[in-house]
């Protein structure tokens, strides 16, 4: 198995610079080649998502739908599968959020918040003093 970090995902959607996409393209068509499963973990995404806004100046709504069509691109396989759906919501909880809540429904465990807009995710419950 192979894991993908945030700099070889931006490199593979943005497309630049040339030297670090051609490497990294070579790596992902080798692992393809092997049969080799290639994985983008949550972390990755999350960093991903904010790197394209800050160093690539891409809108978030333009950052979230170049994350979530690289990960249902059947190219990679997202962890936790139900990530790519947390790059699909405008409103409501943020991103990272959504990450961390998809992250605790894929462990089984329940997300305990203060923050309202994230305790209105199915399954998560919003704590109050």
């Amino acid at each position: 198995m192979l894991g993908l970090d945030t700099s070889i995902v931006v490199r593979l959607i943005m497309g630049e610079p040339q030297p670090l996409y051609a490497a990294a393209r070579r790596q992902l068509e080798s692992a393809l080649e092997q049969g080799t499963p290639v994985v983008v973990c949550d972390l990755v995404i999350a960093e991903a998502y904010y790197a394209l806004q800050h160093h690539y100046q891409m809108p978030k709504d333009e950052a979230r739908h170049a994350l979530r069509r690289f990960l249902k691109s059947g190219v990679v396989t997202p962890h936790p599968v139900a990530a790519p759906d947390a790059l699909a919501a405008v409103q409501g909880a943020g991103v990272l959020d959504r990450l961390i809540h998809l992250r605790y429904a894929d462990l089984g465990a329940v997300t305990r918040t203060f923050d309202a807009k994230q305790s209105r995710l199915k399954g998560a419950v919003r704590l109050k003093a």
